[in-house]
């Protein structure tokens, strides 16, 4: 894909695909096709293009370690600076201050693909920055139930949890099912105990889908939301 995009044409874009996410996620049906058609005609490109542009951004948002728009597969070539340009415009439309990733881990996929890839040097003191964040405060009392529930095994894989904390505590990480970022709530109903290793599955691998689907079989408490 071309770097030529406008940010205007990239914020029409994303626009267009948070809306898609949004609907999807509420059961709101929408033809792609439609929009894609809608959109080409705004800028005069092809529907192709923006079909192929929605997949970046399904792609940043798998870098993000978020659900995609079903049926728009992850594209991987967006570039570093569409990558960058994409994740901000997702915060800014989605009224949230979101952690910056995407522009860091393509730029770690792209140094992982040269075949001479020499030892780096690094950065003995890296600078600080300050940013501010989008957080949700969220209760405590749903947390713990659900911990409690789980008994210190993980409610995904069933394996006991991997290390005992400092306080005596089984470590289990606590998911929604429906990211807080994604309109989800914070619910015992949408909340899972996790081990590491399942948590961070749910958020970057491959059939996370899948494996998210498949905890509203196993547990009868949860909730699609």
């Amino acid at each position: 894909m071309s770097d030529n995009w406008t940010e205007e044409e990239l914020k029409a874009a994303v626009e267009a695909y948070v809306q898609m996410h949004s609907d999807e996620a509420n059961g709101v049906p929408f033809v792609k096709k439609k929009i894609y058609s809608e959109l080409a005609d705004r800028f005069g490109r092809t529907e192709k293009s923006f079909e192929y542009r929605m997949q970046n951004i399904s792609y940043v948002y798998s870098l993000m370690g978020r659900t995609w728009v079903s049926g728009l597969k992850p594209a991987k070539n967006v570039g570093v600076n569409n990558a960058a340009v994409i994740e901000r415009l997702i915060s800014e439309v989605e009224g949230q201050s979101l952690p910056t990733i995407a522009e860091f881990e393509t730029q770690v996929i792209s140094y992982k693909s040269k075949v001479n890839f020499s030892k780096p040097s690094g950065i003995k003191e890296p600078e600080k920055t300050y940013t501010q964040v989008t957080s949700f405060n969220r209760d405590p009392k749903v947390k713990a139930w659900v911990l409690k529930e789980a008994s210190g095994k993980c409610e995904c894989c069933g394996s006991d949890a991997p290390f005992t904390t400092a306080e005596g505590e089984p470590f289990l990480e606590v998911h929604h099912l429906r990211r807080l970022a994604d309109g989800g709530s914070d619910t015992v109903t949408n909340a899972v105990a996790l081990c590491p290793n399942c948590h961070r599955e749910m958020h970057y691998g491959i059939n996370k889908s899948a494996l998210v689907g498949s905890m509203y079989s196993k547990l009868s408490r949860l909730v699609h939301e």
